[in-house]
């Protein structure tokens, strides 16, 4: 696959995003799980309008200088708002209310980032996202994980787990990934996920799920498992994914993976998330 990903970093103000996608096992079913304790769940209940719950979600703010995004990551409930029926509602839009200045100049385009920095954290368990993500050439979402410590070692050090990536110009495929020290950017290892028959993620809702145990990180879109990675797949370099890693929620428009927006795509896009779960085997 032909990417120009360079790389996410923790923003808080400014993060990135970046992954390379390479073989993996055929697909097959996840077995099913034991008992399990829920330790993270939001079913994005509330009324229409409302923002997310901030003892769960922190918003991001600013732009993305490190991969060219065009984006300005927003407060307040614009750009991520729930919609009353049990779903958050990231958007993208192509304007600029607050006279935002990004990497290029004046922002053509607002929407949103969340993560759970500070408010939650996993180490290991089945982390699983419900979601419908948009469509259109530039349009970028993604559900993944930063390791905690990013504030003190910085990235790739942290390591990066992405759950899903989607670019737009692949409207039937996702890709899942791990970046840390020496597997980073256009070097990360991962691989990615195809429907059948044509179908487009952006029709209907599907469940993006990491299983993660010591040594092990097993992706599945559905159900359905589509890689495993373990320290054997690093080339020697260190698995750094035995720590807490906390959730990130964005959708991105524009970089040098999906490419700009161009006269096809259409705004607003719509990321909508049913779900998110985190739970440990029983």
């Amino acid at each position: 696959m032909n990417s120009a990903r360079l790389l996410r970093r923790c923003l808080f103000t400014t993060l990135s995003v970046a992954l390379v996608a390479s073989a993996a096992v055929a697909p097959t079913h996840a077995a099913p799980r034991s008992a399990a304790a829920v330790t993270f769940s939001d079913t994005f209940d509330g009324a229409a309008g409302s923002g997310v719950d901030p003892a769960k979600w922190q918003t991001e703010t600013g732009d993305n200088v490190d991969n060219h995004e065009r984006q300005y990551y927003t407060q307040g409930t614009d750009n991520a708002r729930l919609d009353g029926q049990g779903h958050l509602v990231i958007e993208a839009r192509r304007e600029n209310p607050g006279n935002y200045q990004c990497w290029y100049g004046s922002c053509e385009y607002t929407s949103a980032r969340l993560n759970t920095s500070g408010r939650f954290t996993a180490t290991y368990g089945h982390v699983e996202a419900r979601m419908k993500i948009p469509r259109g050439q530039g349009i970028w979402p993604a559900f993944w994980m930063l390791g905690q410590d990013i504030g003190d070692v910085g990235w790739p050090e942290s390591g990066e787990i992405d759950v899903m990536e989607n670019v737009g110009f692949e409207p039937s495929t996702v890709h899942g990934t791990l970046h840390g020290p020496g597997y980073s950017g256009s070097g990360g290892i991962g691989a990615a996920y195809t429907l059948p028959n044509g179908q487009a993620f952006a029709d209907d809702f599907h469940t993006f799920a990491v299983d993660w145990a010591p040594d092990s990180i097993t992706w599945s879109v559905d159900g359905t498992v589509y890689q495993t990675r373990t320290p054997a797949d690093l080339g020697g370099n260190r698995w750094v994914f035995d720590k807490p890693f906390f959730l990130i929620m964005n959708l991105a428009v524009g970089g040098y993976w999906p490419g700009d927006p161009d006269g096809s795509t259409s705004f607003p896009q719509q990321l909508v998330v049913d779900e998110v779960t985190v739970t440990t085997s029983g």
